[in-house]
């Protein structure tokens, strides 16, 4: 009996040992799920951290985009904005108007909302009347409608079967319901019931960083995961009357689009069948201080209603700093120029505060720059456009990398809060085409 007794003691000493060396072995290899080890077996925690300390950063597989068919172009918008508004005798504020949609950078927008919608909905069309279930109606159809369109873009850039969709992320700012737009994305492009669903409500400007942070957590600590990341967003949800006493959401109405971008990211590309574009490999975020009120959006009778502080692109400029230095730590601290850019096109005199701020060659701005002059601001769904644009560019110009021949960059979004949110990303190297 002591025998027994003393092998048993001996067993569980071992045991007790084995799961302590799985446990300093995996701390070492990085940040994981620690009820996951709790649950790894004494007996087979070789292969299992052999297999973790092989594990690769998520990468971006594909990208789709997708807008409304009504462009409208932003030198016309004024005329369009009061006539459809009934507020052409507000003739100061128009010309106010006119003056911001010129100096905004923007040469036209998307809208799903066309004059026809609007006019058939006029109580859209005032500046506080009660129109919630109306709007709602519009993006609760729409706002999945256009997240499928850039989705099957994606899917066809991806090359995969879409039964091997394993997770969606599904953000928005426009309309809130039960089952939400990521249940009615499933169903449009037909993915598996089974796929995992995460659905992620008011974000505003920031979204489209959020989704990367979360799909890579997803893609990192799933094997095999394969993560459709979306953001739609539609302008029906705010659209309204201008108004005097309102002057920062005269701002919105210059210069909000409607968009939607879909990216499709997993760890351990297939090779030869998946097309790597950027390596996910850090990702956080942050609140500003002194930020509370800048940017607000609240769900009234009268759709969201926007505020914006005047003092917006200082507040960013002033305070990011310390999260890009954070940030680039993972790529050995290069200097600024030295790395790609990809930012929420949140507007002309935000790029220029944090261009100026952080001493960025002009180059380094121009993908976001395009965004904001060929769609507006587009909420989360902008720096997501921008990171397509990004790899695009990269390949008009003939660079080595993905990243306009850079190495690293950042992915950069912000919104309520003041939330800034960064990922770090790195290029994939891409062939260079010989000359002619």
């Amino acid at each position: 009996m002591f025998l027994w007794l003393k092998f048993l003691v001996g067993q569980a000493f071992f045991a007790s040992l084995a799961q302590a060396v799985i446990r300093k072995e995996i701390i070492a290899v990085g940040p994981l799920n620690r009820d996951y080890v709790d649950q790894l077996s004494p007996f087979s925690h070789h292969s299992e951290v052999d297999r973790l300390s092989k594990h690769r950063p998520a990468t971006v597989l594909a990208i789709g985009k997708a807008t409304p068919p009504t462009a409208y172009p932003q030198s016309e918008y004024p005329d369009f904005f009061f006539n459809v508004t009934g507020c052409n005798h507000k003739t100061a504020l128009k010309a106010k108007f006119a003056r911001i949609c010129q100096n905004s950078g923007i040469k036209q927008r998307y809208f799903h909302c066309t004059e026809e919608i609007l006019k058939s909905n006029p109580q859209m069309c005032t500046y506080k009347d009660a129109s919630l279930d109306v709007r709602q109606d519009i993006a609760i159809r729409e706002v999945p409608r256009l997240a499928a369109k850039a989705a099957v873009e994606a899917l066809e850039e991806w090359g995969r079967p879409r039964s091997e969709i394993t997770h969606v992320v599904f953000a928005t700012t426009s309309g809130v319901n039960m089952p939400g737009a990521d249940l009615t994305l499933t169903r449009l492009l037909g993915l598996n019931p089974t796929v995992n669903r995460t659905m992620l409500y008011q974000q505003g400007c920031f979204g489209g960083a959020t989704v990367l942070r979360v799909a890579k957590d997803l893609a990192e600590n799933n094997k095999g995961a394969r993560v459709l990341t979306v953001v739609s967003e539609l302008t029906c949800v705010t659209f309204r009357a201008p108004n005097e006493e309102h002057l920062d959401n005269l701002v919105g109405s210059a210069i909000f689009g409607d968009g939607a971008a879909v990216l499709i990211v997993g760890s351990d590309p297939v090779p030869e069948a998946e097309k790597p574009q950027f390596e996910i490999h850090w990702s956080g975020e942050t609140i500003l201080p002194e930020s509370d009120g800048a940017i607000e959006g609240r769900l009234t009778e009268a759709g969201l209603i926007f505020h914006l502080l005047k003092d917006v692109p200082g507040l960013i400029s002033r305070n990011t700093v310390p999260i890009f230095n954070k940030a680039v730590e993972v790529a050995g601290s290069p200097s600024w120029n030295d790395i790609f850019w990809c930012v929420h096109p949140g507007g002309r005199a935000i790029l220029d505060e944090v261009e100026k701020k952080l001493d960025l060659n002009k180059e380094k701005m121009l993908a976001t720059r395009e965004v904001l002059h060929d769609y507006g601001n587009m909420s989360g769904a902008s720096v997501l456009f921008v990171l397509d644009r990004m790899r695009k560019r990269s390949e008009e110009m003939n660079k080595a990398t993905t990243g306009e021949g850079c190495d690293w960059g950042l992915v950069v979004g912000f919104g309520p809060g003041l939330t800034v949110e960064v990922s770090v990303l790195k290029a994939i190297p891409r062939p260079l085409r010989s000359a002619a």
